[in-house]
């Protein structure tokens, strides 16, 4: 890679940002098409988004990533939305359209792609649990909706967001059953039992502490387990559901998806399997 006064600059916003896995899988796409490009992380805390984002806009940054903490709070730095990241309230890409930043959102799609790939789940009128109230629940919430779910519970340890997320979305998915949790294991021992699958999107276990709050006991062996985080070594939840013979899979399959739905975005290119082969 050689930099130059041409070469266009993507990253990622987030904190933590250091464990992101985004630039090795974006540097392979840029070197294996050939495109003058470089992708960096960048760390940036909470009480400094707004300054960060017009920042890189100042800077002719072409694109970045957006990860945790910063989904939702970014919707309000940006100069429109496109309308799905609209509907879902969080933004994970941000492509420059001539002078102005637009926030479009590919989690969904890259949760839906893997799902399918790597865990063989079709979510067509199952029940399905989504842990978390965030910006990557939001995502995940509208794309399984959109999928055609038959009932949506949303756990969350503050059950007042998870209510605001059912009355956000229920009036889109009139077809879908809305209900909701508190995120401890005795609340969810009451709804568990009948989820078909259940997508963590908390950042609970990235930092590879232990997941504690499903209550075992009460899942049935046909649930299937999917953690929007990843981890080289499997994150806690997917562990602790293999142990038991669940069917799981971690987030890596999601990253690479979404990932490759932003290079198009920006480049308007397919870059093929390079992000694939760059992880895997």
């Amino acid at each position: 890679m050689i930099i130059s006064g041409k070469t266009k600059v993507y990253g990622i916003l987030g904190d933590p940002v250091q464990h992101s896995q985004s630039p090795v899988m974006q540097n392979a796409a840029f070197t294996a098409l050939g495109i003058d490009a470089v992708y960096v992380p960048f760390h940036v805390l909470p009480e400094g988004l707004e300054e960060a984002v017009a920042g890189l806009k100042a800077l002719q940054v072409q694109g970045v990533n957006v990860t945790v903490p910063h989904k939702e709070k970014v919707c309000a730095f940006v100069d429109r939305l496109d309308e799905e990241a609209a509907l879902i309230g969080a933004v994970n890409t941000i492509v420059r359209e001539g002078n102005a930043f637009v926030g479009y959102n590919t989690d969904g799609l890259g949760l839906v792609h893997s799902l399918k790939a790597d865990l063989n789940v079709d979510v067509y009128q199952k029940n399905v649990m989504v842990l978390g109230a965030g910006g990557a629940a939001r995502s995940a919430i509208v794309a399984l909706a959109q999928q055609g779910v038959k009932r949506l519970t949303i756990a969350n340890r503050t059950v007042d967001r998870a209510q605001q997320l059912v009355e956000r979305y229920q009036g889109s998915f009139p077809g879908v059953d809305f209900l909701v949790s508190s995120l401890t294991c005795d609340a969810l021992a009451n709804v568990v039992s009948e989820a078909d699958l259940i997508v963590n999107s908390t950042s609970l276990g990235l930092s590879g502490e232990s997941f504690n709050v499903i209550p075992w006991h009460v899942v049935r062996k046909q649930s299937a387990f999917y953690d929007m985080i990843y981890s080289a070594q499997g994150t806690p939840l997917v562990q602790a559901a293999r142990e038991r013979g669940h069917n799981s899979c971690d987030g890596l399959g999601m990253l690479i998806a979404q990932g490759e739905a932003a290079f198009r975005l920006w480049t308007g290119k397919d870059p093929g399997h390079a992000m694939t082969r760059a992880l895997r």
